[in-house]
């Protein structure tokens, strides 16, 4: 007995299938179907190799647009001409560069749209082409290749791989056999000192200690006189300015004397010219008039009532 088929079940499985396919495609193709572009053109002078037809057009690390068109220019054949599709409202600016870059580890290439600043205007077809021009820029690989080409190109590298050969002769020849067991000994001696300093670690760890106090002696010092030094200073100040103050008062008194002396010099002239002399009379005739009352004085010490009766009248001598 022969099943029976639902073919109303079978056709509607088959249109929701369909339908689901549609959209898949609709997806993956990111609604392209949607949006609006413009065209451009780009003119590189270095290989394109990696880049594709739909390869993805990048501007800021967002996809904008995708190549459309990958052929030799044919006004140079030096250059390749890229035709790209770029979604409307993408700021392509005249200041906007497009680079090839490589997309991760698989090699492939896309072009990333670089610059494009604010004040910069749109860009726009110039007359007679048919499509606006993105300026191009060189890419990373085509840099490290025209440096590395440069660096090979460069008589200095030659030299300095010369002066390498040289060196590393020179270093053959110091490294020769009394050298190296000049070195061996060198290194026996540093491990001597290396394990005599292991040994005298606490005689080493004390003088450190030592050497930390004696610092944080001289810290609080440092901080003590800190705190002291600008009294002290303040007063030598105030000192000095004593000091200062005491030498113009010695200068003032100083031009007195000076004018003092010159007023009384004519006085002392006179002085000294007349009256040192009758002074000189006078001391002699005081000294004179002072042996005379040391006499007296001398006479009334052994004959005081001579005050009185007067002197007693000398003995007569034998004969008189």
């Amino acid at each position: 007995m022969e099943p029976k088929v639902n073919y109303a079940l079978v056709g509607a499985f088959m249109l929701v299938l369909t339908a689901a396919l549609a959209g898949a495609v609709l997806w993956l193709g990111e609604g392209d179907y949607r949006k609006v572009y413009d065209r451009y053109y780009a003119y590189l002078g270095e290989s394109v190799s990696g880049l594709n037809i739909n390869s993805p057009v990048k501007y800021r690390g967002v996809v904008v647009g995708r190549v459309r068109e990958i052929v030799l220019n044919p006004d140079n054949t030096e250059e390749v001409r890229l035709t790209f599709d770029i979604a409307r409202g993408t700021p392509v600016k005249e200041d906007t560069l497009a680079v090839l870059d490589t997309q991760g580890l698989t090699g492939l290439a896309i072009v990333n749209l670089t610059g494009g600043s604010k004040t910069s205007p749109p860009l726009e077809a110039a007359p007679g082409q048919e499509y606006p021009v993105i300026k191009s820029g060189p890419s990373l690989l085509y840099r490290l290749d025209t440096a590395l080409s440069r660096l090979l190109a460069d008589q200095s590298l030659t030299k300095f791989l010369s002066n390498s050969t040289g060196l590393v002769g020179d270093a053959r020849l110091f490294l020769g056999q009394d050298n190296r067991a000049a070195f061996t000994q060198t290194l026996a001696d540093l491990s001597t000192v290396s394990h005599a300093l292991a040994r005298r670690a606490e005689q080493l760890d004390q003088g450190v200690a030592d050497a930390t106090e004696t610092f944080q002696n001289l810290a609080r010092v440092s901080r003590t006189l800190d705190q002291d030094l600008p009294p002290i200073i303040a007063r030598a100040g105030r000192s000095a300015a004593a000091l200062e103050t005491m030498s113009k008062e010695l200068a003032q008194a100083g031009t007195s004397v000076n004018a003092l002396a010159a007023d009384t010099k004519p006085a002392l002239e006179q002085f000294t010219g007349q009256t040192l002399g009758e002074a000189a009379l006078l001391v002699a005739e005081l000294r004179q008039l002072t042996a005379t009352l040391q006499r007296v004085a001398a006479d009334l010490e052994r004959e005081p009532n001579a005050l009185v009766f007067g002197r007693a009248p000398q003995p007569r001598g034998p004969g008189e």
